[in-house]
């Protein structure tokens, strides 16, 4: 069996990584028309990072992964097609600010129609608005030629920073097709790949519309207990209660749970906020008003809990951060992963240099090339610093803004103490993920904030 993968990013990769990986007899390609990517992939130093994925790519690279830009003949040879493009929120036209942009899953479809001359199985990877693949199914038909596309739903459920030991031990696999016995020998087919591995009871068919809408349904769900968290993280900080503590208790409720419930600077990723938008303009074309505007809700929290911690910065630096030095530590959305997509490091870095401070940016994975992408600046600016390391961002800063959860920022690997002798009087921290003990930081010397705590 010849498998190839459209799409060499954060979802296409990975996957491809561990089903060549598992299934040795399998003959996986991945392609992309981003050559630089495709190299990055067949070096040393993967375009993406991910604990563990170096090791996986290596085991299976020139056995039977590859890597190629050649993608009209991955496909010719291909007997399942995975889809694994970007489907970005649109920035134009009907749904502009909402609706996922599917033109990249189009040009796929109409490819794969054009180049293909045998019957195919193709995969949705990407995550899709629900009915895409019926779209897909019309396009590929209609270009006719005799050959069979069956079109199935596979949604990804991977958590960046845990997305190998997450393809290792799925909580499920889903895969969706319509009910005709052509497309259940398809569903079939995947089922067998992945049962290599994933235990069957694991392993989840659906229809296809049910399986698209699930992707959609489990990111919002996700995001919308980090958003309440947050927005009981306020009303704590007005209190004078602590939002760990009233997370641990209501967690224990064993119809809650304890899972995202942490309460931080806000969420981040490529796949919250574009999932729940989606689910909005969805709701709002069937006419669900008050449903879209309950899951808009979701996202209106999570921009306020990132402004609400850049506007305490400013407040508590005597109202102006003007020309002062801001240490940040992280710009990743999470830790372990370069990825800054909608990173709430962004949106706090941002609201800072519009106060006319200074950034001193470290992170331990991020390109700096991203980093002045992602704020908008021309290469070297002024404005912001990029560091070495978190004791070179401090050194003569008035604050420091942890924003993003690294292993290396905690207490015990990182010596505060010496960081703190190192800053402007009064030294401020201020704990966007609560990272840190507070009593200890202020024992240090520093005046200390965290999120939801006094």
């Amino acid at each position: 069996m010849n498998i190839c993968c459209i799409g060499a990013g954060y979802v296409g990769g990975p996957t491809m990584a561990k089903i060549a990986q598992k299934c040795e007899d399998i003959q996986v390609t991945v392609v992309d028309i981003n050559a630089a990517r495709i190299a990055a992939w067949e070096s040393e130093k993967l375009p993406v990072y991910e604990p563990g994925l170096l090791e996986t790519v290596k085991e299976a690279r020139g056995r039977n992964l590859f890597f190629s830009t050649d993608v009209d003949s991955a496909i010719d040879g291909a007997d399942i097609i995975f889809i694994s493009v970007n489907t970005p929120t649109k920035t134009y036209g009907i749904g502009a600010g909402k609706a996922s942009d599917l033109k990249y899953v189009e040009k796929c479809a109409r490819q794969i129609a054009k180049v293909a001359k045998t019957d195919k199985i193709i995969v949705e990877k990407s995550t899709l608005p629900v009915r895409t693949a019926e779209s897909v199914k019309r396009i590929l038909d209609a270009y006719g030629n005799g050959r069979t596309f069956q079109v199935l739903s596979n949604p990804e459920f991977l958590a960046e920073g845990t997305a190998m030991a997450d393809l290792d031990n799925p909580d499920r696999v889903l895969i969706g097709g319509e009910k005709d016995e052509a497309s259940q020998k398809a569903v079939q087919t995947l089922v067998d790949v992945y049962a290599r591995w994933v235990p069957k009871e694991k392993i989840i068919t659906t229809n296809l519309w049910s399986s698209e809408l699930s992707k959609l349904t489990a990111n919002a769900f996700l995001a919308q207990r980090i958003s309440s968290i947050n927005s009981i993280s306020a009303l704590c900080e007005a209190t004078g209660a602590d939002v760990d503590e009233v997370a641990y208790a209501i967690g224990l409720d064993s119809r809650i749970g304890s899972k995202f419930l942490k309460s931080s600077v806000g969420f981040g990723g490529s796949c919250f906020q574009k999932d729940i938008l989606n689910l909005v303009y969805l709701c709002s074309h069937f006419g669900l008003t008050e449903v879209a505007a309950y899951w808009e809700s979701v996202v209106t929290m999570n921009d306020f809990q990132k402004r609400r911690l850049s506007k305490r910065i400013v407040s508590a630096l005597f109202n102006t951060v003007s020309d002062k030095r801001i240490a940040v530590f992280g710009f990743a959305f999470k830790k372990d992963t370069n990825d800054t997509r909608e990173s709430a490091a962004i949106h706090v870095c941002k609201d800072l240099l519009e106060e006319g401070a200074r950034l001193a940016i470290y992170d331990p994975k991020v390109d700096p090339l991203q980093i002045y992408q992602d704020l908008g600046l021309e290469l070297n600016s002024e404005q912001i610093t990029i560091c070495t390391d978190q004791y070179e961002a401090a050194r003569g800063a008035h604050a420091i803004a942890l924003l993003t959860e690294w292993d290396a920022f905690r207490t015990e690997n990182t010596d505060y103490a010496q960081i703190c002798t190192e800053m402007e009087k009064p030294a401020f921290f201020f704990d966007g993920r609560n990272l840190t003990n507070l009593d200890e930081m202020r024992a240090i010397g520093f005046e200390s904030h965290g999120i939801g705590k006094v």
